[in-house]
């Protein structure tokens, strides 16, 4: 299943990939650039100058969008097991599915049939009302007197630092959800990170982005130079896809009424694991 799936992200990667730094193809395979690979394959003795930073936002809320959180909460399993503390890691997530009602496992929330616990351990710096998009940009620009609630993190990078940021949720033409209003806009995410570029504030920049018609996010908005490296789910006019899905196969647990995952962001984390 891994290497199905790690097919499939390549496939995805390729065909939608936005790209403002650069790419690396060797034959069919599209290698992710330096700027991505050291967010997973870091260590105690890696050699990255700066310091890495990610920002990780599941933009909706509800037990039917389960795999959203799952998606933010196996991320940041992931981050940590490369090397990435705690402190530098801000995650935001309504925080309404580990002990919802309908979850059948209470304060577990799990992104495979057969996987762990993914909650565990995982900070509440943005919950319920706080996952603003206000709160999201302040907190890529670093700007703290702009937050509103929460744990009070931002990104307080430096010119020599690495930052990595995931949303994961649903998504329309030049539009990403939010578990309250507003919703976030193409042309505004853009203009954050034309600021952040232009504070001079971060080496590399790299934003995996899960959502329906993402590609409308990037395409065509991205300028070049800003040394930023973005991959989405679909192009501008598809649709994402959930995983381990009831019915389907692998299904999640019989006693689980709702998708686990997202192919895009399960097939990037399953494949980071499977190359350690």
């Amino acid at each position: 299943m891994t290497s199905l799936l790690t097919g499939v992200v390549l496939i995805l990667l390729s065909v939608v990939g936005i790209v403002s730094a650069g790419t690396d193809f060797t034959g069919d395979v599209l290698r992710l650039p330096s700027e991505a690979y050291k967010f997973f394959h870091g260590g105690d003795n890696d050699e990255v100058e700066g310091t890495r930073w990610a920002v990780l936002i599941a933009g909706s809320n509800g037990y039917w969008n389960y795999r959203h959180q799952a998606d933010v909460c196996h991320a940041y399993q992931v981050l940590r097991n490369g090397g990435l503390k705690e402190e530098n890691i801000i995650v935001f997530m309504y925080d309404d599915i580990a002990y919802n009602e309908e979850n059948p496992r209470q304060g577990i929330i799990i992104n495979s049939p057969h996987g762990n616990d993914v909650y565990n351990g995982v900070p509440k710096d943005y919950t319920g009302e706080n996952v603003t998009v206000d709160n999201f940009f302040a907190a890529i620009l670093g700007n703290k007197s702009a937050i509103t609630g929460g744990s009070g993190k931002v990104v307080d990078s430096g010119p020599n630092d690495h930052i990595f940021i995931f949303y994961s949720d649903h998504g329309g033409a030049g539009v990403l959800g939010m578990p309250s209003p507003p919703d976030l806009f193409a042309d505004d995410l853009i203009d954050v990170l034309k600021k952040k570029h232009a504070m001079g504030t971060y080496k590399s920049l790299v934003f995996y982005l899960e959502a329906c018609e993402s590609g409308s996010i990037f395409e065509g908005l991205l300028p070049e130079g800003l040394n930023i490296y973005a991959t989405t789910a679909s192009n501008a006019i598809e649709s994402s896809w959930g995983t381990y899905c009831p019915g389907e196969y692998p299904s999640p647990p019989p006693e689980y009424e709702t998708c686990l995952g997202d192919l895009y962001s399960v097939s990037w984390m399953e494949d980071r694991f499977s190359k350690d």
